[in-house]
């Protein structure tokens, strides 16, 4: 996730676009907007996308087919999803949600403490996620290109052990002491 990731915020209702952003400002992260669920898959597919507050019920795509296509791509199947609904708990809607693999299903009205705290703990973890991911590769590289570099070293010809002995010229015949070359 790039450092200049935002929560992606998803809701048909420009009020309920509003009232989240207010109760998510305090926060001081970048935050984003959509209005429909095209428009979300839009941008979390740019790659700028770090937490998703994602509406269920929308015309056209809904919040769970947004999941649904998340899930299914690797670049964006472990970004946290936080979907929303005002319809009340449902145990079909529950279910599926979870199943889908969204980190929680939040209720209308909102709670603004409540949903910051949330809000901070996945979109940190992911952050912290990410960045164990991204040491990881760099740690996998450095230890295949030191084992690159090994196996290289046993391919090349060893040197001849003659070759780092120095060529000693007129040895005395008694003292074995080197003879001067005089020019």
């Amino acid at each position: 996730m790039p450092s200049d990731a935002k929560i992606l915020i998803v809701d048909d209702h420009e009020d309920t676009l509003y009232a989240l952003e207010s109760a998510l400002a305090p926060l001081g992260y970048r935050l984003g907007r959509a209005t429909s669920g095209d428009e979300a898959l839009k941008q979390v597919l740019r790659g700028q996308v770090g937490l998703l507050l994602l509406d269920v019920r929308m015309p056209g795509v809904s919040g769970l087919d947004v999941v649904r296509y998340m899930r299914r791509l690797e670049q964006t199947q472990h970004i946290p999803v936080i979907l929303l609904t005002g319809f009340g708990a449902d145990h079909e809607l529950t279910s599926t949600a979870f199943g889908l693999g969204v980190a929680d299903l939040v209720m209308k009205p909102i709670d603004p403490w409540a949903l910051r705290t949330k809000v901070r703990y996945l979109f940190d973890a992911h952050r912290r996620h990410l960045a164990l991911e991204h040491e990881v590769r760099e740690l996998r590289a450095l230890v295949k290109g030191h084992g690159e570099n090994e196996e290289n070293a046993a391919r090349r010809p060893l040197p001849h052990p003659d070759a780092r002995v120095p060529v000693q010229r007129g040895q005395g015949a008694h003292t074995g002491e080197l003879e001067q070359d005089r020019t």
